[in-house]
């Protein structure tokens, strides 16, 4: 089973940059989007035979929202984290497959000047309660845009960019803390030492080229379910968004 995640920073942007020819390249079995930026009826893909697709829109027009598009059928289908909860940003589609609950996840960004961070972090409080608690009837994986560099080998410039969005201890440790209940990033469980590999880079010019980035988009997975996993990679050098995409394959009929 092959399972791709990909930030597209505006879908409909990224289609004028080539993102179908990736999609049906990939041939993957869920495709998952975040930030795809559009309001229903913006937009018509042609996705091939046998894929189910699932949107997730925001309320403001232009900003968040989440995707997938998958060829297996869900047995249910939640969008936030509870029926009460509006999620009015789009961010969180949950499907429910037989063998694990996959959760497509766009994280709310600190800002840059941190205005968001409490908000952020109480966020995080509530998504880790929300995971866990799916975990305890079956396995789960997560994937999506979580706006964390984990450790300083997951950006090219930790100590400069210490204590910036995306980087503070705060929001590291909520990461440290999804983990630590019984999950396990899958690219690290492949490549603990693995250094220079980012999903996301700043539009400055220069810096892509460079490879001047962060690792902030992920595929997490119940522990219970590392024997299945087969292997985690990003698409480094696929264009058409500022964020790369990310694969996950596992050992799934």
């Amino acid at each position: 089973m092959k399972l791709v995640s990909w930030n597209v920073n505006g879908l409909r942007a990224c289609v004028k940059k080539g993102f179908m020819d990736y999609f049906h390249e990939m041939d993957a079995d869920i495709f998952c989007l975040q930030e795809t930026k559009l309001q229903e009826g913006q937009i018509e893909l042609e996705l091939g035979d046998g894929y189910q697709d699932y949107w997730s829109y925001a309320e403001k027009k232009g900003y968040s929202g989440t995707a997938v598009f998958t060829r297996i059928p869900p047995l249910s289908v939640q969008y936030g984290m509870s029926e009460e909860d509006p999620d009015a940003e789009g961010r969180m589609i949950t499907l429910e497959f037989e063998h694990f609950y996959l959760v497509n996840v766009y994280t709310p960004n600190a800002r840059r000047d941190l205005s968001r961070l409490d908000l952020r972090l109480e966020w995080e409080e509530q998504f880790r309660a929300y995971i866990v608690e799916l975990d305890q009837k079956k396995p789960v994986i997560v994937c999506g845009d979580m706006n964390v560099a984990h450790q300083e080998i997951d950006l090219k410039n930790a100590k400069s960019n210490r204590g910036n969005s995306g980087f503070t201890e705060e929001e590291r440790e909520k990461m440290s803390m999804l983990l630590g209940s019984g999950f396990v990033d899958t690219f690290r469980y492949f490549y603990p030492d693995k250094t220079d590999v980012y999903t996301w880079w700043s539009y400055m010019a220069k810096v892509r080229e460079r490879n001047i980035g962060w690792r902030i988009d992920y595929f997490l997975a119940s522990e219970r379910l590392t024997p299945l996993l087969s292997d985690a990679s990003a698409d480094c050098h696929v264009l058409g968004s500022d964020h790369c995409p990310v694969l996950l394959e596992l050992d799934i009929k």
